[in-house]
C-alpha cells in the first residue's frame, strides 16, 4: 500500500483525536471516541492484523463506548451529568500543561529516533513507509496533554484511551504488527477497558454523594 494512501487514515485518527479531547460538549466528545476507535479497529485490519481489529472494534469502540456513557448518566441513571463541561483551569496552568506535554514529545520523539538511527531495532520497510511512528507520538501528545490539562473526570477518562491508542500506533510502528505486538496491544486494551468501567463507576459515585465531577473542587466548581 501506498504511502499516501496511509497519510488519509492517519490524518483522521489525529483529527478524531482532537476533536475528542478538545470538545466540551460531553456526549459528543463520547461520540467522536467511538469513530476514533472504530477508525483505530480499520488501521488495524489495513495492518494485517484482522483479530486485533476485531477485538479494537468490541473492546475499544462498543464497550469501552458504552462504560463512557454510563458515565455520563446516560444508560438507565437516575441523574445523568451535565452535557457541557464547564471548569477551567487558570492560564498559568494550562501554559504549563502543554509545555509538559511538548517537552514529553521531545523526549519521546528522540528516544524512538535514537533507538532507529542507533540500529537497536529493526523495523521492516513497509511498515517504516507507513506513518505510525509521526501518528503515534501526536496521538500520544494530544492525550497527555489532555489527561494532565482537563479537570472532568469523564474527559480525563477519554484522554486515558486517546493516550492509549497513540502508545499501540507507536509500538506497531517500531516493531510492526507481530504476534508478540499484537498481543500486548491486546492486553492493553483489555486494561483501557477496565479502567474506563472503573472511572465511570467513581465519577458516577462522585456525582451522586454531592454533585461532583472531578476530584479536586467542590460541586459548585463542576457544574
Amino acid at each position: 500500500m501506498s504511502l499516501s494512501g496511509e497519510l488519509v487514515p492517519a490524518a483522521l485518527l489525529v483529527i478524531l483525536a482532537a476533536a475528542c479531547l478538545l470538545d466540551r460538549h460531553l456526549r459528543r466528545a463520547c461520540l467522536v471516541f467511538i469513530a476514533f476507535a472504530l477508525l483505530m479497529a480499520l488501521a488495524w485490519w489495513r495492518l494485517g492484523a484482522p483479530w486485533l481489529a476485531l477485538v479494537e472494534a468490541v473492546l475499544g469502540a462498543l464497550l469501552t463506548g458504552t462504560a463512557l456513557f454510563h458515565g455520563l448518566g446516560h444508560l438507565g441513571a437516575r441523574s445523568p451529568l451535565p452535557l457541557r463541561d464547564h471548569a477551567r483551569r487558570p492560564r498559568h496552568q494550562a501554559t504549563a500543561r502543554w509545555l509538559a506535554a511538548l517537552a514529553w514529545l521531545a523526549l519521546a520523539a528522540a528516544a524512538v529516533w535514537g533507538l532507529l538511527g542507533g540500529g537497536e531495532l529493526s523495523v521492516p520497510s513497509e511498515v517504516m513507509r507507513r506513518p505510525l511512528l509521526a501518528t503515534g507520538l501526536a496521538i500520544m501528545a494530544l492525550g497527555l496533554w489532555a489527561f494532565a490539562h482537563h479537570l472532568h473526570l469523564l474527559r480525563r477518562l477519554l484522554a486515558f484511551n486517546v493516550l492509549g491508542s497513540g502508545v499501540f500506533l507507536l509500538l506497531a510502528g517500531l516493531a510492526g504488527p507481530t504476534v508478540e505486538v499484537q498481543g500486548l496491544i491486546l492486553v492493553g486494551l483489555v486494561v483501557a477497558l477496565v479502567g474506563s468501567v472503573l472511572g465511570a463507576a467513581l465519577l458516577r459515585r462522585l456525582h451522586a454523594l454531592d454533585g461532583r465531577v472531578s476530584l479536586g473542587g467542590g460541586a459548585g466548581d463542576d457544574r
